[in-house]
């Protein structure tokens, strides 16, 4: 079965049942929104996190490897415990982000409390991973690129100078 939902994003989204993640507890800042579905291009490395309660919330994700390599969150026996898995190949993670508008060149990602899914039950949770050395905003590109992409983006900002004067 499916379902269609308006979303400011995305237009109409229809949403098949089995793609609805649940997240039982919610998402802090969000725990009314208890079902999810991930949306976006599929060649693109960032996703979104749609809520089907409300079609302007939409959360960008990424999978934490293309952020950090050597992502390795610890995350509780109890924590784990909620999302029922059986294995622990039953789980997924992926990293929330934050994306300034008018500079997405800065955008972070949260390596502290990645969402945790089990991807076979289609529950999630966001938990806080215990690697006390992962930042709550981490930047995602290098230095050097955001100073260049910021560059870029002031100069074509710039008018071009009056000719002749």
């Amino acid at each position: 079965m499916s379902i269609a939902r308006e979303t400011s994003r995305f237009g109409l989204l229809t949403v098949n049942d089995e793609d609805i993640l649940t997240f039982p507890r919610g998402i802090p800042g969000f725990e009314t929104h208890r079902e999810w579905v991930l949306a976006g291009e599929d060649d693109s490395p960032i996703k979104w996190l749609q809520s089907l309660a409300d079609g302007d919330v939409a959360l960008p994700v990424a999978d934490p490897r293309i952020i950090r390599a050597d992502y390795n969150a610890r995350i509780s026996e109890g924590d784990l415990a909620h999302l029922k898995a059986e294995e622990t190949e039953d789980l997924a993670l992926l990293l929330v982000l934050s994306i300034p508008p008018s500079a997405a060149w800065d955008m972070t990602a949260n390596l502290r409390a990645p969402l945790v899914i089990n991807h076979k039950k289609r529950i999630g949770a966001q938990v806080i991973a215990s690697n006390e050395e992962y930042e709550v905003r981490a930047f995602v590109l290098g230095e050097g690129m955001r100073k260049s992409m910021g560059r870029k983006a002031a100069a074509e900002a710039t008018p071009p100078a009056a000719a002749g004067a």
